[in-house]
C-alpha cells in the first residue's frame, strides 16, 4: 500500500468546500449556548425559586449524556412532537419540510448551553465578594455591579475554557454526518468512498481541522491578552 500524495491536495480542495457548514455547526450553537449558559448560570447562582431545579436538571442531563445522543433524540423526537402539535392545532406544518441542520443546531445549542453554564458559574464565583461590596459602596445596583464589575472579569478569566469548548465543538460537529448533514468529516468520507483513497482523504481532513484549531488558539491568546490587560496595569 502506498500513499497517493497528490490526491491529498485533491481531497483537501473537495473537503474544504464543506468548511462553511462546519463553522455554522460550531459557531451558531456556541452563540446560542452563550445566552443559555449565562442565563442558567445566574439562575443557579441566585437559586431562583423552581427555575434553579429545572436548571440543575438541564445541566445534569446534557453534561451527563453524549452529544450524539442529543442529536439522535432531537432528530427523531422533535418531528413527532412537531407533527402532533401541528395536527392538534391545524397549523399545516410538516416536520419533513424542516431542514436537518436545524435539528442538529438545536441539539448542539442545548449541549453548548449546559457546558458554558458551568464555565460562567465558576468564573462568576471566582470573583471576590469584596468587589460587589465595593460596587455597592459607590452607588451601583446589583445589575450594574454584575454587568460592569463581575461579568467582565468572569468572562476574561474563562477565555481559555471558552477556547476549549470551541475546539471541542469544532470537532464534535463531525458527528452531524450520522444524520446525513454533510460537513467536513462527511465530505472526507464521501471523497474517500468515491475514490477508494481513505487514508489520503482523512489526512486532508485532519490537516484542515488542525489548521482551524491552531487559528482558534492564536486568536484566543490575543483576546485573552487584551481582556486581561487590567491585571498588568492597563491596556497594552
Amino acid at each position: 500500500m502506498t500513499i497517493d500524495i497528490p490526491f491529498i491536495w485533491t481531497a483537501f480542495k473537495e473537503i474544504i468546500r464543506a468548511l462553511p457548514i462546519t463553522l455554522i455547526l460550531t459557531i451558531l450553537p456556541l452563540l446560542a449556548g452563550f445566552i443559555i449558559g449565562l442565563t442558567v448560570a445566574l439562575i443557579r447562582i441566585y437559586k431562583v425559586k423552581f427555575l434553579s431545579r429545572v436548571a440543575n436538571g438541564y445541566v445534569s442531563f446534557f453534561r451527563g449524556t453524549p452529544i450524539i445522543m442529543h442529536i439522535m433524540l432531537i432528530y427523531f423526537g422533535f418531528p413527532l412532537l412537531i407533527d402532533q402539535i401541528s395536527k392538534k392545532f391545524d397549523l399545516g406544518i410538516q416536520s419533513n419540510s424542516i431542514p436537518i441542520i436545524l435539528f442538529v443546531l438545536t441539539a448542539l445549542s442545548l449541549s453548548a448551553g449546559a457546558y458554558l453554564s458551568e464555565i460562567f458559574r465558576s468564573g462568576i464565583i471566582s470573583v471576590s465578594n469584596g468587589q460587589m461590596e465595593a460596587a455597592y459602596s459607590v452607588g451601583m445596583n446589583s445589575f450594574q455591579a454584575m454587568t460592569r464589575i463581575v461579568l467582565p472579569q468572569a468572562i476574561a478569566q474563562s477565555i481559555p475554557n471558552f477556547t476549549n469548548i470551541f475546539i471541542g465543538f469544532l470537532h464534535t460537529s463531525s458527528i452531524a454526518f450520522v444524520v446525513s448533514q454533510k460537513e467536513m468529516t462527511g465530505a472526507a468520507n464521501i471523497v474517500a468512498s468515491t475514490n477508494l483513497k481513505f487514508l489520503e482523504s482523512f489526512i486532508a481532513a485532519g490537516l484542515i481541522y488542525w489548521g482551524l484549531t491552531i487559528i482558534a488558539e492564536g486568536l484566543s491568546f490575543l483576546i485573552e491578552k487584551k481582556a486581561t490587560a487590567y491585571n498588568r496595569g492597563g491596556v497594552q
